[in-house]
This record gives structure tokens, C-alpha cells and sequence, in this order.
């Protein structure tokens, strides 16, 4: 649908998505209806369901992609130049910041929950942003192989994959008990890891 549209319908569309995702995050998912969501944004029903057709549902899937998004774009401009330890100890504090921010409501979650992790427009979503976080885990680590401070024998991939798992388990963990430890210590511990594999 998006592909199809000029610059002022995608602009449109972009508008009533963040819209959305403003009044999701103030009234919960569970709670916000399309009508809340038409007066944030100014838009009629009509021009609701041009833009979203699956109607709620496919507004929900589009502001759950929105909000992946910003996951990423959260961790900027640290995630993308992971190059030194001094910028990995910058990126770490801005994730460990973001998530306390955040506390116990995850949006993303909750999203998730309302339309259905099983269904395949959520699936992909996850999928993919868990793809480009650890794509982008990885490229900091070969930057780090390049410029000598992590041996080159380094299995990226796979030490890239363990960090994501690793913040994931601590997010979840301080979700449900609003104490931050475990997300410090899983970053911590990945980043002592990846320091101990240096070339003396």
C-alpha cells in the first residue's frame, strides 16, 4: 500500500502512524480506540481506512514497525560506530538509560500481544529488527577486529547473537522485577568478553 502512494500520502500515513503510536503509548494498547487515535491525528474515518484498509489491526502491525524502529534509532549514533571501547561503553549506557526510562511498558510487547505474535506481518517485524540489532553488534565488533583490540579469531556472528540474547533476557527480566541488574550485567559481561579476547 505504502509503495503505491505519492509523497503526501506516505507523509500522511507517516503522520497517523506516529500519531498512533503517541496515543498508545499514553492510553496502553488494550485501551485506545480509533477513535482516540483520528482526534490526535485529524483524520477522518474515511481517510483512516484509505491509508489502513485491515483497519485497526493493519495500524497496529504499521505502528509496530514504527516502534522497532525506534529501538534502533534510539541506540544512535553509538550503535552505528562501535569502533573503540570508549564507544562501546557510550552505547551500553544509552541502552541501559533507555530501558530504565522505559520500565515495565514495553509498547513494542504490548503491541504485539493486542494483533498476535504468530501472525506473519509480527513475526517479520520482530525478526527483522532483531536481524539488523545484531548485524550492527557484529559490524562493531569486526571494526574492533580492524583496528587490533579484539583477537582475530573472533567469532562475530556468534558473540553478536549472545549480547542480543543476553539484553533481551536482561529487558524481560527487568520488566517483570523493575530492577536493572541483569540488563548491566549482561552488557557488562558481553563487553569484558569481548575485551578478554584481545591481543596482549
Amino acid at each position: 500500500m505504502s509503495d503505491a502512494l505519492t509523497a503526501k500520502g506516505r507523509a500522511t500515513r507517516a503522520r497517523i502512524v506516529e500519531g498512533a503510536a503517541e496515543v498508545l503509548r499514553e492510553q496502553g494498547v488494550a485501551f485506545a480506540t480509533l477513535d482516540d487515535i483520528r482526534s490526535r491525528t485529524g483524520t477522518s474515518k474515511s481517510q483512516l481506512f484509505h491509508y489502513f484498509p485491515g483497519g485497526k489491526d493493519e495500524l497496529l502491525l504499521a505502528v509496530a514497525r514504527f516502534e522497532a524502529d525506534r529501538v534502533l534509532e534510539d541506540q544512535q549514533p553509538h550503535l552505528g560506530r562501535l569502533d573503540s571501547w570508549e564507544s562501546w561503553q557510550q552505547w551500553r549506557d544509552v541502552v541501559v538509560e533507555r530501558y530504565e526510562r522505559q520500565g515495565d511498558h514495553c509498547p513494542l510487547g504490548s503491541l504485539f500481544l493486542q494483533v498476535g505474535r504468530s501472525r506473519p506481518g509480527a513475526r517479520a517485524i520482530v525478526t527483522e529488527l532483531m536481524s539488523q540489532w545484531q548485524e550492527q553488534l557484529a559490524r562493531g565488533m569486526r571494526a574492533l577486529r580492524a583496528n587490533g583490540l579484539v583477537s582475530p579469531a573472533l567469532d562475530v556472528d556468534r558473540t553478536a547473537a549472545a549480547l542480543l540474547a543476553g539484553i533481551q533476557g536482561g529487558v524481560a527480566i527487568m520488566m517483570s522485577t523493575g530492577d536493572s541488574t541483569h540488563l548491566r550485567a549482561a552488557l557488562d559481561t558481553g563487553i569484558d568478553h569481548l575485551r578478554a579476547t584481545a591481543v596482549a
